[in-house]
Protein backbone atom coordinates (compact mmCIF):
# COMPACT_ATOMS: atom_id res chain seq x y z
CA UNK A 1 0.00 0.00 0.00
CA UNK A 2 2.81 2.40 0.82
CA UNK A 3 4.49 1.83 -2.54
CA UNK A 4 1.22 2.43 -4.41
CA UNK A 5 0.58 5.69 -2.52
CA UNK A 6 4.13 6.82 -3.23
CA UNK A 7 3.71 6.02 -6.94
CA UNK A 8 0.44 7.95 -7.12
CA UNK A 9 1.89 11.01 -5.35
CA UNK A 10 4.97 10.90 -7.56
CA UNK A 11 2.78 10.52 -10.65
CA UNK A 12 0.58 13.47 -9.64
CA UNK A 13 3.69 15.57 -8.96
CA UNK A 14 5.04 14.58 -12.39
CA UNK A 15 1.78 15.57 -14.09
CA UNK A 16 1.65 18.92 -12.28
CA UNK A 17 5.34 19.52 -12.98
CA UNK A 18 4.85 18.68 -16.65
CA UNK A 19 1.87 21.01 -16.93
CA UNK A 20 3.83 23.80 -15.25
CA UNK A 21 6.82 23.28 -17.55
CA UNK A 22 4.54 23.36 -20.63
CA UNK A 23 2.92 26.59 -19.43
CA UNK A 24 6.34 28.17 -18.85
CA UNK A 25 7.56 27.02 -22.28
CA UNK A 26 4.53 28.54 -24.04
CA UNK A 27 4.95 31.76 -22.07
CA UNK A 28 8.60 31.92 -23.08
CA UNK A 29 7.69 31.44 -26.74
CA UNK A 30 5.09 34.24 -26.52
CA UNK A 31 7.66 36.57 -24.96
CA UNK A 32 10.18 35.75 -27.69
CA UNK A 33 7.62 36.59 -30.36
CA UNK A 34 6.76 39.87 -28.63
CA UNK A 35 10.47 40.67 -28.31
CA UNK A 36 11.01 40.16 -32.03
CA UNK A 37 8.11 42.50 -32.79
CA UNK A 38 9.56 45.17 -30.49
CA UNK A 39 12.99 44.83 -32.08
CA UNK A 40 11.46 45.41 -35.51
CA UNK A 41 9.59 48.51 -34.28
CA UNK A 42 12.72 49.96 -32.69
CA UNK A 43 14.70 49.32 -35.87
CA UNK A 44 12.12 51.21 -37.91
CA UNK A 45 12.22 54.12 -35.45
CA UNK A 46 16.04 54.22 -35.59
CA UNK A 47 15.96 54.44 -39.38
CA UNK A 48 13.33 57.17 -39.24
CA UNK A 49 15.24 59.23 -36.69
CA UNK A 50 18.57 58.84 -38.47
CA UNK A 51 17.05 60.11 -41.72
CA UNK A 52 15.48 63.23 -40.19
CA UNK A 53 18.55 65.09 -38.91
CA UNK A 54 19.24 68.59 -40.16
CA UNK A 55 21.77 68.53 -42.96
CA UNK A 56 25.01 70.43 -42.44
CA UNK A 57 24.44 72.80 -45.37
CA UNK A 58 20.93 73.64 -44.17
CA UNK A 59 22.24 74.31 -40.67
CA UNK A 60 25.00 76.59 -41.96
CA UNK A 61 22.52 78.52 -44.08
CA UNK A 62 20.20 78.89 -41.10
CA UNK A 63 23.02 80.03 -38.81
CA UNK A 64 24.16 82.63 -41.37
CA UNK A 65 20.62 84.01 -41.49
CA UNK A 66 20.44 84.17 -37.70
CA UNK A 67 23.79 85.94 -37.41
CA UNK A 68 22.78 88.41 -40.13
CA UNK A 69 19.67 89.28 -38.14
CA UNK A 70 21.69 89.57 -34.94
CA UNK A 71 24.16 91.90 -36.65
CA UNK A 72 21.29 94.12 -37.83
CA UNK A 73 19.86 94.20 -34.32
CA UNK A 74 23.28 95.05 -32.89
CA UNK A 75 23.69 97.89 -35.42
CA UNK A 76 20.30 99.29 -34.47
CA UNK A 77 21.12 99.10 -30.77
CA UNK A 78 24.47 100.80 -31.37
CA UNK A 79 22.78 103.57 -33.31
CA UNK A 80 20.32 104.08 -30.45
CA UNK A 81 23.13 104.28 -27.91
CA UNK A 82 24.97 106.92 -29.95
CA UNK A 83 21.96 109.25 -29.88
Amino acid sequence: MDQELFNRVLGAAGVLGGWWMKAMWESLKDLQIADKALVEKVSKIEVLVAGEYVKRDDFQEFSKAIFTKLDRIEDKVDSKVDK
